[in-house]
C-alpha cells in the first residue's frame, strides 16, 4: 500500500481509503458515516468541550482546589471495604514495570515471573479455603457471587432456579447478583437472620427441592462470625443445593475451613490484602471443588513443564467466550485484575502464615475492644449483637443514628448508619491510633 492510499486519519494496520469507505457505506446502504450512528442532540459533541483553556501550572492549581473540596476523615466503615496497613515492600515490587505494564499474560515465555506469582495466590486460596481450585481472578466479590450462582446451572444434579441469601446483604452485592440471575430466570430470594447471624430454621423452611443455591457469609455483614455453618451447609447438601460462602483471606486465616462445612463455592473480597481501601474497586476470589474444574469462570494459572523439562507456569483451561466458542463458555467476565492479585500475593507472603493469623487476631480482639470502650459512652450500646465479631460491630445510639452520623463527620470521623439508631463501626490496625479521639468525638455528639 502506498502513501497516497492512506487516509488522513488512518494508519497503515487499518486503511479506510475514500474508496473503501464508499465500498462499505454501499454495501450498508447508507449514504455517510454519520447514518451509522444514532447519537442523540442532547449529548452529541458540537465542537467545544466548554472547558477554559489553562497552562499547566493553573491546571494544576485547579485540581488541587477542587481536591482540598473532599472531606479528610478518619474512616471506621467497614461493610465490605477494610483499610489494612499494606507494607512498602508491596508498594515497590508491583510497581515494577515488569508487573505494572504487564496485561494479560497470553504469552508464558516472557511472563514466568508473574504467572508465578499468580500461581501462588491460587495456591494461598487454595489452602485457606481447604477447596480445590481457585481461579485468577474476578471483578469483585459481588460479580463473583454472581458467577457461583450461574455455576449452580452447570453443575446441580437436579433443576432448580432459587438463590436463597441472607436477609441482610450489602444492597450493592445483592443487585448484582440479581442481574446476574435475569439472564438464565433465576430468583434471588432472602431467608431471615436472628442476631446478626443466619436463622437456621427460617432457611430450611425456606429451602425446597427448586433451591439451586444457598448463600452464608462468615463474617456477615455485621462483623459477626457465623456459627451455623455446618447446619447450613446440611440444609443445603439436603435440598441437593450448591453451598457458597462469603468470605474473605484475612478472615480465613483463623476461621474453619469452607471445605470442612461443606462449602461448594468460595467467593469474597482478597483486596483485603495488598490494596488500600477504594470504594467501588476490588478483587473478587472464586475458589471451588476440583470436580468443577472445568465449570468456574475466568482464567486458571497452571503448571507444567517446558520443552527443556523446567517447571513452567501458563494460563489454561480459560473457559470464558474469548477463548472457545460461545455456546461452551461457562461466562464473558474478562477482568485482568492480575496486578491486584499480585499484590495481594505479595502481602499474604510478606506476613506469612504466622503474621496472617496475628493480623486476623488483631481483628477479633480490637472490635471486641473498641466495642466494649464504646459501651461505657452515655447514649451507646455495643455490641447489639451477642456473639464473635470480626473486624466490625454494630452499636445502637439513643440518639438518631443519622445525626450521629453527620455529627462525627464534623468531628473529621466517619461510620455507617445502617438503621434509624444502629451505626456500624470498623476498627483496624490503621485507625489504631485515632480511636481514644473517636471515642472522645462520639461520647460528645450521643449525649
Amino acid at each position: 500500500m502506498s502513501e497516497s492510499d492512506v487516509s488522513t486519519t488512518g494508519s497503515p494496520y487499518a486503511p479506510h481509503t475514500p474508496a473503501e469507505t464508499a465500498a462499505m457505506l454501499d454495501a450498508l446502504g447508507v449514504d455517510d458515516i454519520d447514518a451509522l450512528f444514532d447519537v442523540p442532540e442532547s449529548v452529541a459533541f458540537d465542537g467545544e468541550f466548554g472547558i477554559e483553556a489553562r497552562g499547566e501550572r493553573e491546571t494544576r492549581r485547579t485540581a488541587t482546589q477542587i481536591l482540598r473540596r473532599n472531606d479528610s476523615l478518619t474512616e471506621f466503615l467497614g461493610r465490605g471495604h477494610y483499610e489494612h496497613y499494606v507494607p512498602s515492600v508491596v508498594d515497590d515490587l508491583s510497581s515494577r514495570s515488569e508487573f505494572l505494564t504487564s496485561y494479560t499474560q497470553y504469552q508464558p515465555e516472557v511472563a514466568q515471573g508473574f504467572l508465578q506469582a499468580l500461581f501462588e495466590y491460587q495456591s494461598m486460596l487454595v489452602e485457606l479455603t481447604g477447596l480445590g481450585v481457585a481461579n485468577c481472578s474476578m471483578y469483585d466479590e459481588a460479580t463473583a457471587l454472581g458467577e457461583a450462582a450461574t455455576l449452580s446451572q452447570r453443575v446441580r444434579s437436579v433443576s432448580g432456579d432459587r438463590i436463597l441469601v441472607p436477609e441482610q446483604l450489602r444492597d450493592g452485592k445483592r443487585a448484582v447478583l440479581e442481574n446476574y440471575a435475569d439472564g438464565p430466570g433465576l430468583s434471588v430470594e432472602s431467608y431471615a437472620m436472628a442476631d446478626g447471624q443466619a436463622d437456621v430454621d427460617a432457611l430450611a423452611d425456606a429451602a425446597d427441592e427448586d433451591v439451586a443455591m444457598v448463600y452464608a457469609e462468615t463474617p456477615t455483614v455485621r462483623g459477626l462470625v457465623e456459627e451455623s455453618l455446618d447446619a447450613i451447609g446440611d440444609v443445603a447438601t439436603e435440598k441437593g443445593a450448591l453451598f457458597c460462602l462469603g468470605s474473605d483471606p484475612v478472615a480465613l486465616a483463623l476461621l474453619e475451613r469452607p471445605a470442612d462445612v461443606g462449602a461448594d463455592v468460595v467467593v469474597g473480597d482478597a483486596a483485603s490484602l495488598g490494596t488500600g481501601t477504594a470504594y467501588g474497586f476490588g478483587l473478587g476470589m472464586f475458589v471451588t471443588r476440583e470436580e468443577y474444574l472445568r465449570q468456574i469462570p475466568g482464567r486458571l494459572v497452571g503448571v507444567s513443564e517446558d520443552a527443556a523439562g523446567r517447571r513452567a507456569y501458563t494460563l489454561t483451561l480459560q473457559t470464558r467466550e474469548q477463548h472457545i466458542r460461545k455456546e461452551r463458555a461457562t461466562s464473558n467476565i474478562c477482568t485482568n485484575q492480575a496486578w491486584v492479585a499480585l499484590r495481594a500475593a505479595m502481602h499474604a507472603a510478606w506476613l506469612g502464615p504466622q503474621g496472617l493469623i496475628d493480623l486476623a487476631n488483631e481483628s477479633v480482639t480490637r472490635a471486641e475492644g473498641l466495642a466494649a470502650r464504646l459501651d461505657e459512652v452515655v447514649g451507646i450500646q455495643a455490641p447489639v449483637h451477642d456473639g464473635h465479631h470480626f473486624r466490625e460491630f454494630v452499636a445502637h445510639t439513643d440518639q438518631p443514628a443519622q445525626a450521629v452520623v453527620g455529627d462525627l463527620a464534623d468531628e473529621g470521623f466517619a461510620v455507617h448508619a445502617i438503621d434509624e439508631h444502629l451505626i456500624q463501626v470498623c476498627p483496624t490496625e490503621v485507625t489504631a491510633d485515632d480511636e481514644a479521639a473517636f471515642v472522645d468525638a462520639l461520647a460528645e455528639v450521643a449525649k
